[in-house]
């Protein structure tokens, strides 16, 4: 007998995201035994860009998600950039990574304090009401002080949140969604002001992730030891790195490379490939690399349950992320589960603030931030960054000056892709698989491995599908075919 368990749509994360998992006995012990992850969101970017100034790309881009929004300016400036045949001046290139590194670390504060840390605290009697009610409460969670010093930091990282995101905007003009990013750097003038008032915030951000972010997560990882254990996934690693140190983008802070088969090597764009027969559009938009991609829905598709395509590079499902960019550049190599991820993404956060600190050094008061370019007639581009949750590309070309084609394969897209054309499932879907399942009616160890990616469907697909029944939860006992 095997149970199945439908979440949907997944709370604490970005977007609308449908897992489901098949949970039985093996060896007398209950667990996962197959799983689907199904982003139920399509919102057609690729689309929208289509005949537009390519300029426009920086700045509609950023709207596909509110958390990660500079990623994508960054993806697109890079971009334009490469289709433009110009390179940054390092003033313009120093401001952007200070506004990405600014978003890094509000996102990596929101992930663990708002988003995952509560599947392994018992919050009753501390906080009794919505939006942290109905909630799950097992054996295991953590409770009394450990639970009651991080709900008081869950409120204090909101305060801290808020300063990452002033900071950003100091030199991004606003935030979640900067209007400086552009192709040939940035437009806000670098001042001694704008200069001290971003690193009086960041003095305060660096001193809370040392003392009060990293003994957080920690303090997660001595109670929770056995999720050094859990969710290790496909076992491959993709990052394309971040943040340039050169103009010409040949050093960076977290290095591009990829973990494969358990061999450290380099990556070419040219051996990825989008497929989708498991996904809501036409075979014609399957198979394909991303700089030839097509995407054209096909919301009948018999045998689809995603509105994600599943990335592969070299045929192969691959993790991106903290975990990702770390291990490739050597700065955490402990193992791959559900608390490495956690860790990676903390230890991270203080990598790149501290970085910021030694940028900020580097900037030039009064220096150019820009260059310009004509938009050539012909042309094609890739930027490829990293968002907080991993992997970011963008493939653009360039016909009669205008937009001829726009594909993004966002962080997501990699992490919860649904099964390629081999029926190999993606990173969380394997990752699930083997995940202990003590109580199937709060499955919150389900929850722990699908919160350690950071899923955000919000950039992973690009019509909602409404359940009909309203529910979030909904178990059922020896599943129809789906």
């Amino acid at each position: 007998m095997s149970t199945t368990i439908k979440l949907g749509p997944v709370t604490r994360v970005e977007g609308h995201l449908d897992i489901e998992v098949t949970v039985g006995s093996v060896g007398g012990k209950q667990q996962v035994l197959s799983a689907k992850s199904a982003g139920t969101m399509f919102r057609g970017f690729e689309m929208i860009l289509k005949g537009r100034d390519p300029r426009d790309a920086a700045f509609y881009t950023q709207r596909i998600c509110g958390v990660c929004p500079i990623s994508h300016g960054m993806a697109a400036s890079l971009a334009l950039e490469a289709a433009f045949g110009i390179q940054a001046p390092d003033n313009g290139r120093i401001v952007r990574n200070l506004v990405l590194g600014a978003n890094y670390i509000q996102s990596h504060i929101l992930h663990f304090y708002h988003l995952a840390a509560l599947d392994y605290i018992d919050t009753t009697g501390i906080i009794d009401m919505a939006p942290w009610t109905p909630r799950y409460v097992t054996t295991d969670m953590a409770s009394g002080s450990p639970a009651k010093d991080l709900v008081n930091h869950y409120v204090l990282a909101l305060a801290m949140r808020r300063k990452a995101h002033q900071m950003g905007a100091i030199l991004g003009g606003r935030m979640p969604c900067s209007p400086v990013f552009v192709g040939g750097g940035e437009t806000e003038p670098v001042t001694a002001g704008a200069i001290a008032d971003f690193r009086a915030l960041l003095s305060e951000l660096r001193n809370f992730i040392d003392t009060v972010f990293i003994p957080d997560v920690q303090t997660v990882g001595q109670i929770f030891p056995e999720y050094y254990a859990v969710g290790k996934g496909c076992g491959n690693l993709l990052a394309y790195g971040v943040f340039d140190l050169d103009a010409a983008g040949t050093r960076k802070l977290l290095a591009r490379g990829r973990l494969t088969g358990g061999q450290l090597t380099t990556v070419n764009t040219g051996q990825i490939k989008e497929y989708v027969k498991y996904s809501w559009y036409t075979a014609t938009s399957g198979n394909r690399n991303p700089a030839a991609g097509v995407t054209t829905p096909q919301a009948t598709k018999v045998g689809a349950y995603s509105w994600l395509k599943a990335p592969r590079y070299l045929n192969q499902p691959h993790e991106v992320g903290a975990l990702a960019r770390m291990w490739v550049n050597g700065d955490y190599r402990r193992g791959i589960s559900a608390l490495d991820r956690i860790v990676a993404r903390t230890l991270e956060t203080k990598k790149v603030a501290d970085a910021m600190d030694n940028w900020l050094n580097e900037l030039a008061v009064g220096g150019p931030v820009f260059k310009g370019a004509r938009i050539p007639a012909t042309a094609t581009g890739i930027g490829l960054t990293e968002a907080p949750r991993g992997a970011l590309g963008h493939w653009l070309q360039i016909s009669a000056g205008k937009v001829g084609s726009y594909q993004i394969v966002t962080p997501t897209a990699w992490n919860a892709s649904p099964k390629d054309d081999r029926g190999i499932m993606g990173p969380i879907e394997q990752a699930l698989v083997g995940t202990p399942v003590k109580d199937v009616n709060q499955p919150v160890e389900v929850l722990r491995v699908v919160h350690s990616f950071d899923p955000c469907l919000s950039c992973a697909v690009h019509l909602a599908k409404p359940s009909g029944d309203g529910q979030k939860f909904v178990v059922h006992v020896e599943p129809a075919a789906v």
